[in-house]
């Protein structure tokens, strides 16, 4: 790919944004390549956890408006909300791995990850309003989710550049670490992930996604009819036979 580089390694593929004279902004030919390699991501029974990350010190410093506005309209902006559902739509472990600035689509598309691990000289701003922008790649759907309706406003309104260490008071990153170790914490987490059972893991994921749309009765329901699906996986024979043996179970997603 032109501004991707995809590298995969026992269950665990790592998409990296790479334009780093451009701190990874998003241009149209980044777009379209976003979307394949998420939709690949998801097709690939083989791919156990995702990391999404930047090249040259950056994570993403959002859409490249360097050229112009670029996507404009309603067309393009569909296409960058394509873009965004592919990741939503994985269901297996996302892992957002941040060092240095994650900004406007770059902090939605980190956000829009399960976790989100920051090292101590990330920074983070929802950069639209400087722009002239409304907040986009999510955002608005996310953030009032994540940190309530006052904090989100907070962040999209100011548009303030807040760093890692106030990322994780807002409580939009799980983990703020040293920069000489967000990559071993990231691939500890990205392991333990892969080696985790794929069914029960994806059905929480999607438990925890939906939570906010349906009522407590209906969750209920949901959780009997994915632990019955559970139940009934050659990955439950495993973790019995795991626990009677004292070793640790190898699932294999079936």
């Amino acid at each position: 790919m032109e501004t991707l580089t995809v590298e995969a390694a026992d269950g665990i593929r790592t998409i990296t944004l790479n334009r780093p004279e451009k701190k990874n902004a998003i241009n149209d030919v980044m777009w379209n390549e976003l979307l394949d390699a998420f939709t690949a991501a998801n097709d690939d029974a083989d791919v156990r956890v995702l990391i999404v990350t930047g090249s040259g010190g950056a994570f993403c410093s959002g859409a490249d408006l360097s050229g112009g506005v670029g996507t404009a309209g309603l067309a393009g902006m569909r296409h960058v909300g394509d873009v965004c559902m592919a990741l939503h739509r994985i269901p297996k472990p996302t892992i957002a791995k941040v060092g240095g600035v994650a900004a406007g689509a770059g902090l939605n598309m980190a956000l829009g990850c399960d976790l989100v691990v920051a090292s101590e000289d990330a920074r983070f701003s929802e950069i639209f309003a400087k722009r002239n922008l409304s907040i986009d790649f999510g955002g608005s759907w996310l953030l009032p989710r994540l940190i309530g309706l006052h904090k989100a406003k907070e962040l999209a309104f100011f548009a303030d550049v807040i760093t890692a260490k106030e990322a994780a008071e807002f409580g939009i990153v799980n983990r703020v670490v040293p920069a000489a170790q967000l990559d071993a914490f990231v691939d500890d987490w990205a392991r333990r992930l892969a080696a985790g059972p794929p069914i029960a893991l994806s059905m929480t994921k999607t438990l925890l996604n939906n939570s906010m749309a349906v009522s407590m009765g209906q969750a209920l329901e949901d959780e009997a009819r994915s632990q019955t699906v559970n139940f009934a996986t050659a990955d439950m024979a495993e973790a019995v036979a795991a626990f009677v043996e004292k070793r640790e179970p190898r699932f294999q997603g079936r």
